[in-house]
């Protein structure tokens, strides 16, 4: 899987100093077809995802569970690459605005808001491919690797 050169250099430091190597990308990423579009060294990360006709709920709209998966797909390998150690996410919050339907294309981009030795403030915005708002959401995450404090 192409990465964006930066994000391919961090992710290759990252293995390096985990006890214990993250797959990346995990397998649920893989699944909803994720492509790697943007990075910035710990700050941010964008994602594009196909809206494909598994992903439908019954009116033939984007299931908002998958639209979540889609956030937490971003912002999960952000809080990794951010905090330079595995992280648990704590919570996750998802506002929906419109619907994004088969064929479409959601662009995920997730920034970190505040980080402190432990924990990870993160927030996220999905577009359809005309740029228009679908959802906004925000995670907590703890570091839960080696060095961390509870």
């Amino acid at each position: 899987m192409p990465y964006p050169p930066k994000l391919e250099e961090e992710i290759g430091t990252l293995q390096e100093m985990l006890e214990t190597p993250a797959v990346f990308p995990p397998p649920c990423f893989v699944t909803m077809n994720g492509k790697f579009t943007d990075y910035e060294s710990r700050s941010s990360l964008t994602v594009t995802f196909p809206v494909t006709e598994n992903m439908l709920n019954p009116v033939g709209a984007m299931q908002g569970g998958f639209i979540t998966a889609a956030l937490d797909n971003v912002m999960g390998p952000l809080s990794y690459l951010a905090m330079r150690n595995p992280a648990s996410t704590l919570d996750i919050h998802t506002q929906y605005v419109r619907a994004v339907v088969v064929g479409d294309t959601l662009t995920v981009t997730a920034r970190v808001v505040s980080m402190g030795p432990a924990t990870l403030v993160m927030t996220a915005e999905a577009r359809n491919a005309r740029g228009k708002l679908v959802a906004t959401g925000t995670a907590n995450a703890i570091s839960v690797g080696k060095g961390s404090r509870p």
